[in-house]
């Protein structure tokens, strides 16, 4: 490997350890919000698909509280069985982790291709790393930014499906049909995995996923941004600062991290 693509790795590898650490632990998911949030506002409102991540992130603490009192209320099936109900709660606990495991997964990634993008998106080489489609449609937009240009609504459009299919493709997919082998209870599975999606179908997740994007774009991506408040789970440092809450984040986070950035 020539010393341009020691580069690219050491580079990429510094990036990803950053987003590793900064995605946190699987129930840190208002932290994550707060990653995704800060790859939206990098972007200057062009790169879409971070944002709707947040909103996923923040209904996901919601969603996961009340799928463990559900579950909790199902085992009583197995009260003549003890071994066998605290089985099932065992088998509901990894379920609702591999779950909060794709989200760390994604925003992992999604972090990564953002920044190592931004800084080597035109860089010989670069594909190794990403994949084509994604890596085209994240330089159209970091490029808008250094022009200070806005990314055309149609732009916007391909950079989120091509982020979208991207992480059904290598994230979501595999890891939901790893969770679902893994969880033998029936009912459980019907109640878990219907709460407004088939989270079973990779095409009725590409459907609403892709859904969302339109009706965020209807709604209006400011008011979208807004509503990340409605779930009462980010604090109040996020509202008045958002920029200011992740800086802090990340120098509690990253405390003398050699960062990507730091190399350049």
């Amino acid at each position: 490997m020539d010393s341009d693509g020691l580069t690219l790795d050491l580079q990429h590898r510094h990036i990803h350890q950053e987003a590793t650490l900064l995605a946190g632990a699987l129930t840190d998911l208002a932290q994550r919000a707060s990653v995704y949030h800060h790859l939206y506002q990098d972007s200057g409102g062009r790169n879409v698909f971070p944002l709707i991540a947040a909103h996923g992130a923040l209904w996901g603490a919601g969603y996961f509280a009340l799928g463990m009192k559900v579950g909790t209320l199902l085992s009583a099936q197995f009260l003549f069985s003890p071994d066998q109900r605290r089985a099932k709660l065992r088998q509901l606990h990894a379920f609702a982790d591999a779950f909060r495991e794709i989200n760390r997964q994604v925003c992992v990634e999604a972090y990564t291709a953002y920044h190592f993008s931004k800084l080597h998106g035109d860089h010989p080489g670069a594909e190794r790393y990403l994949q084509p489609r994604l890596l085209a449609a994240l330089n159209r937009c970091h490029h808008a930014q250094a022009r200070g240009e806005p990314l055309a609504q149609a732009e916007r459009s391909e950079l989120f499906e091509a982020f979208f299919l991207w992480e059904q493709e290598f994230i979501v997919g595999p890891a939901v049909e790893r969770a679902l082998a893994a969880l033998d209870w029936p009912l459980i599975r019907r109640v878990a995995l219907r709460p407004r999606i088939d989270f079973a179908s990779t095409a009725e997740r590409i459907e609403k996923g892709m859904r969302a994007y339109e009706l965020a774009e209807q709604a209006g991506l400011a008011q979208v941004e807004i509503d990340l408040r409605r779930y009462g789970v980010l604090p109040q440092a996020f509202f008045r600062d958002s920029a200011e809450h992740f800086a802090a984040l990340r120098g509690h986070l990253l405390p003398g991290l050699t960062t990507g950035a730091q190399l350049r």
